[in-house]
């Protein structure tokens, strides 16, 4: 009998260190969870027009995650992203109004977005400030900019191919899902398989140790910052198609979603942990909860509420998952 106890008390010690390690397995169980529970609350949750809705609205948001989960990693953080989104998805549409071409006007705005990241990068690593002041700063920037140049208001386009590509489907999937899921591949093959992923997990786990073995930590924050700001103008750009018109205001806390799939994905705030398959787990969980209290009608201002305690609940769930695997 009791080597019967011991035997069964093991195997629920290595099963549950088991799922604390195996975060995604965990994850995805929350996520049937959410769908479960929402889908029980209103039947029409899972119907295909709310499916693809979820899917819209987490291109965007997935988006900035991209950018979020690398900077986190190697230590650092961007809330500047969603600002940039806006500021340069309304530019786009300015220009594209002006005659631009939109596949050019596209371009511009993203290849123009460099110069955030490089912004965001010469305060952390050349004047020394906290990338979350830093990065907080310009997104105040950003944001008043984006108000600026179209005087408050929006900015509408008629452009029937650029709101195509926005809008349209490939095999009943929305095509910036279909855009979101290729940038994941992407970015995970270049984290988890190049030599620079591996850079990216050592400046954020240990930077001394990076240094030591011949990393240059600045020069590696500073390509992420680059791409964090890149990422976020695309995002911008597919938000303006998506919504017909540049929005100065639009995707306002976007970069908080961002962050919180990012955590809720496996990703140590703290840094040297995470992958982008945990991530995109996270953004579907996020996005399938957002969605699910709009569906059963839930306030805006509770919404608000509950975006924020379940940021709170990641950072703790974090915390306790270090705590365990460092024992």
């Amino acid at each position: 009998m009791k080597n019967s106890e011991k035997t069964n008390k093991s195997a629920n010690t290595g099963l549950t260190k088991y799922l604390m390690q195996s975060n995604e397995i965990m994850m995805l169980i929350v996520l049937l969870l959410v769908i479960s529970f929402f889908t029980f609350m209103n039947r029409n949750y899972l119907s295909y027009f709310n499916m693809t809705n979820i899917l819209l609205a987490a291109s965007t948001v997935g988006l900035l995650a991209i950018g979020e989960t690398c900077l986190i990693i190697a230590g650092h953080i961007d809330l500047a992203s969603a600002s940039v989104a806006a500021l340069f998805g309304t530019w786009v549409a300015i220009l594209i109004n002006a005659g631009v071409p939109w596949p050019i006007a596209s371009l511009v705005v993203v290849v123009a977005s460099v110069s955030v990241g490089l912004v965001n990068s010469c305060l952390v690593n050349i004047f020394g400030l906290q990338p979350f002041i830093a990065t907080l700063a310009i997104s105040s920037v950003c944001s008043g900019l984006a108000f600026i140049i179209c005087k408050g208001k929006s900015v509408p386009i008629n452009e029937e191919m650029f709101i195509k590509f926005g809008t349209m489907k490939i095999a009943g999937i929305p095509f910036p899902a279909i855009l979101l899921i290729v940038f994941f591949i992407i970015f995970g093959f270049i984290l988890g398989r190049t030599v620079f992923g591996r850079s990216v997990y050592m400046i954020g786990g240990n930077p001394t140790a990076a240094c030591l073995a011949g990393l240059n930590p600045k020069k590696i924050s500073t390509i992420l910052y680059i791409i964090s700001a890149m990422v976020a103008a695309f995002a911008g750009v597919l938000m303006t198609a998506k919504m017909h018109s540049g929005q100065p205001g639009g995707g306002a806390g976007a970069e908080f979603d961002a962050i919180t799939a990012a955590i809720l994905g496996g990703v140590a705030f703290s840094g040297g942990k995470g992958n982008l398959r945990g991530c995109f787990i996270g953004l579907l969980i996020m996005q399938c909860f957002n969605n699910g209290l709009t569906v059963i009608s839930v306030s805006a201002f509770w919404q608000i509420v509950a975006k924020g305690l379940i940021l709170i609940a990641a950072l703790i769930f974090d915390f306790f998952r270090r705590e365990r695997l460092e024992r």
